[in-house]
């Protein structure tokens, strides 16, 4: 089993975790570890695996009204008995047919659990869905893009940023980013994570990348794509929306969390969101208004763009860094930062002690040739290739420094958008961190260490090798007057796919062949064949082909208990 995303619930003693496809829940009794009930849903490997991107993940449960709430990859998102695991309710939330999938934590608000939908890479129409968490039944459905209806966008009251101030949309205001009936299947799926402020009774998220990722064929904006978006929790009307990435020629995605945060920001008070986005900018907004209230780079070696331009919101972008002006069957090269972004899903966690946000970061460059593609439902609608390499600059400047880290964990100041602090690791950080009122931060790490800092300096104070790659969140909570750490441990995903599919070995057994041939055209054919396995997983397989020596597969639940101050 591979690909441990997420990670625990800790709820009245009991601790709920979740696998992988075939999406298996364990209910574990804390106190004595006995599995007190597990479920299986029945799916189909057939229809299901082949139309999942990225690895057979899962981000975890939710909990409300007593039952614990699982959203399947087939789409199905299933209500369970929190004491017995009985299934209470299912509905079906997509066709797997179309491309259509879910890897997402669904998120519990008021009577209803919302969740989103994946399949970007299937030409799939992103939206986001409230299902009434007593009986299933649709409560508001409200999509990334078309006609205002189906967006429930209002042209009058929704409002974005631009020239300077919160605006009013206008009428139509995705579907006049698109040619023709591309919106239809034009991605800005929404597989990451969901926020809610209760006082505002808002929902907060963000919708992945247009579809093709040859941006030749989607002339326009592609709104409301790569867009962080406010809804209202009871009907799914729009209150704001902010585009980052108008017209995406990098796969930057757009779902990252959204964390929320009370801070002063230039100078005043403001009931923030922070949003650290794939394209490699830290994002500070009014999550009241929509204002834009910072924009910087958060890893220095990104070159895309120069800079956001703050009146308008938008990137400026390099043209030499452009697939689109560059064009079709052309490589563009040394792009930062690549495809899987300076930061993936994986969550930041942030401390009221240090003022500071903490974030998992990836540390690579690519290369990018789009191509022409033809749309089939169900089938592959990418439409590029890429490789990745690691970034070889410094995360702080963004000058060359030769070094070939493909990760980091930095400390970042939402207030200012500066870097507070920025640590090395050899590969992406791939897990969600946690921050603790003991002035400690934890997080994993794709070799499998459970690593703790301090949270002022980045210091590390402690680590801990796990069975296997962890690419799930650390998460902490309390049981009988003590507190825990737990994490959950099986390499997989984006990053670690090509070990957990033993890319890695065959790769090495290429590479150890070529090495061997002495004939100049059956070299040639085999290098070739090296380059096309490298570029599997989406371009990262050969970036990641060394994690094989450092880990392997697996699936563990690693529990750790803190030391007690009474």
């Amino acid at each position: 089993m591979r690909g441990h995303e997420g990670g625990p619930l800790a709820i009245d003693g009991v601790i709920y975790i979740h696998t992988p496809f075939p999406n298996t829940v364990f209910a574990i009794d804390q106190k004595t570890q006995a599995i007190l009930w597990e479920f299986t849903p029945v799916q189909d490997a057939d229809v299901t695996i082949p139309v999942m991107c990225c690895d057979t993940v899962n981000r975890g449960l939710a909990y409300g009204d007593g039952k614990i709430f699982l959203q399947q990859s087939n789409t199905v998102l299933t209500a369970l008995d929190a004491k017995t695991g009985k299934r209470v309710w299912s509905v079906q939330n997509g066709d797997p047919k179309l491309g259509m999938t879910n890897t997402n934590a669904p998120l519990v608000v008021k009577d209803n659990v919302l969740t989103g939908i994946s399949g970007g890479e299937f030409g799939v129409r992103g939206f986001m869905a409230a299902y009434n968490m007593k009986t299933g039944k649709l409560a508001w459905k409200g999509y990334s893009m078309g006609p205002d209806s189906d967006t429930l966008i209002d042209p009058a009251k929704t409002t974005t940023w631009e020239d300077g101030k919160v605006t009013p949309v206008g009428e139509n205001s995705s579907l006049k980013t698109w040619k023709g009936d591309q919106w239809k299947i034009g991605g800005g799926t929404t597989w990451g994570w969901y926020s809610y402020d209760p006082k505002l009774n808002l929902v907060y998220y963000g919708s992945g990348n247009p579809s093709t990722w040859n941006p030749t064929q989607r002339p326009g904006d592609n709104k409301w794509s790569m867009s962080l978006w406010a809804r209202d929790a009871d009907t799914g009307a729009v209150k704001w929306v902010y585009q980052m990435t108008p017209h995406d020629e990098w796969d930057f995605d757009g779902i990252n969390e959204v964390p929320l945060i009370d801070q002063e920001v230039n100078g005043k008070m403001h009931k923030t969101i922070v949003h650290f986005d794939r394209n490699g900018f830290g994002y500070t907004l009014d999550r009241e208004t929509g204002e834009l209230l910072i924009a910087e780079k958060f890893d220095k070696s990104v070159n895309w763009a120069s800079h956001v331009d703050m009146k308008s919101g938008r990137p400026q972008v390099v043209s030499k860094y452009s697939t689109e002006q560059n064009g079709e069957d052309v490589k563009s090269e040394d792009i930062c930062p690549a495809a899987l972004g300076s930061k993936n899903q994986q969550p930041v966690s942030y401390s009221p002690q240090t003022g500071l946000v903490y974030i998992s970061g990836n540390h690579l460059c690519m290369n990018y040739e789009p191509f022409a593609v033809d749309y089939t439902a169900g089938q592959p609608y990418v439409g590029a290739t890429l490789d990745m390499m690691p970034a070889g600059k410094d995360v702080l400047t963004g000058a060359p420094d030769g070094t070939s880290n493909l990760g980091q964990f930095t400390a970042w100041d939402s207030k200012t958008g500066k870097i507070a602090w920025s640590v090395k690791e050899p590969f992406s950080v791939w897990s969600g961190s946690v921050a603790t009122a003991g002035g400690v931060v934890f997080y994993g790490t794709l070799e499998g260490y459970l690593k703790a800092v301090d949270a002022k300096t980045g210091k590390e104070l402690y680590k801990f090798k796990t069975p296997s790659g962890i690419i799930g969140n650390v998460n902490t909570w309390s049981f009988e007057g003590h507190q825990y750490v737990g994490v959950l441990s099986g390499i997989g995903g984006w990053a670690g796919a090509v070990v957990a599919t033993d890319g890695d070995k065959v790769i090495a057994a290429m590479q150890e062949k070529i090495a061997g041939e002495t004939d100049p055209a059956k070299k040639a054919e085999l290098e070739k064949a090296l380059l096309m396995k490298t570029q599997e997983a989406l371009g990262a397989a050969g970036a990641y082909a060394s994690l094989g020596k450092l880990t392997k597969a697996g699936g563990v639940f690693s529990v750790f208990a803190l030391p007690s101050n009474k």
